[in-house]
């Protein structure tokens, strides 16, 4: 976000945002990778429900702390980068995840950012080590969960067909 800010001097102009969007995503700017970091996320595709409850909390502080126009750059670049990316052959639909609205969060915090990465990384150690238990269970393998009705199955009957002892 510091290099948007930094390339574009109207953070309230869509096109303008769209324009170093896709550049970014061209692989043209920024840090050359061609990705939004923030957005997009392994199983979430239509919301991360941890970034929805993270975002109310940003836009609260960022009442508070007087910065709202930095809050509308993160609102517009969450939805502009959504649509640009989707426009770009994505398979499935690409939202924020958890961690587009944390750096910003920290920043309003006071949080120096040379340690936003080691709080990432705190926050996730468990993860990172359940996986890898995981991995050594499962012969390299991450399972990820899968439902599996282990009840017995009963036949279905129409309404208007079931008896008192069937309902």
């Amino acid at each position: 976000f510091a290099d948007i800010m930094e390339h574009c001097s109207d953070w309230e102009n869509k096109d303008e945002i769209c324009e170093y969007l896709l550049k970014i995503l061209d692989k043209q700017a920024f840090d050359h990778a061609g990705l939004i970091y923030g957005m997009g996320h392994a199983v979430y595709t239509l919301s991360d429900p941890r970034a929805v409850i993270l975002k109310k909390f940003a836009k609260s502080l960022s009442e508070e702390k007087g910065m709202q126009k930095e809050f509308a750059l993160y609102e517009l670049v969450e939805r502009e980068a959504g649509n640009l990316m989707q426009k770009r052959q994505m398979f499935k639909p690409v939202c924020a995840n958890v961690d587009f609205y944390s750096g910003f969060v920290y920043s309003m915090l006071g949080i120096p950012e040379e340690l936003f990465t080691p709080i990432f990384a705190i926050s996730r150690v468990s993860g990172w080590c359940s996986h890898r238990l995981e991995e050594l269970v499962n012969a390299g393998k991450i399972i990820r969960p899968a439902y599996k009705y282990v009840g017995h199955h009963r036949p279905y009957y129409d309404i208007n067909n079931r008896d008192c002892e069937q309902k």
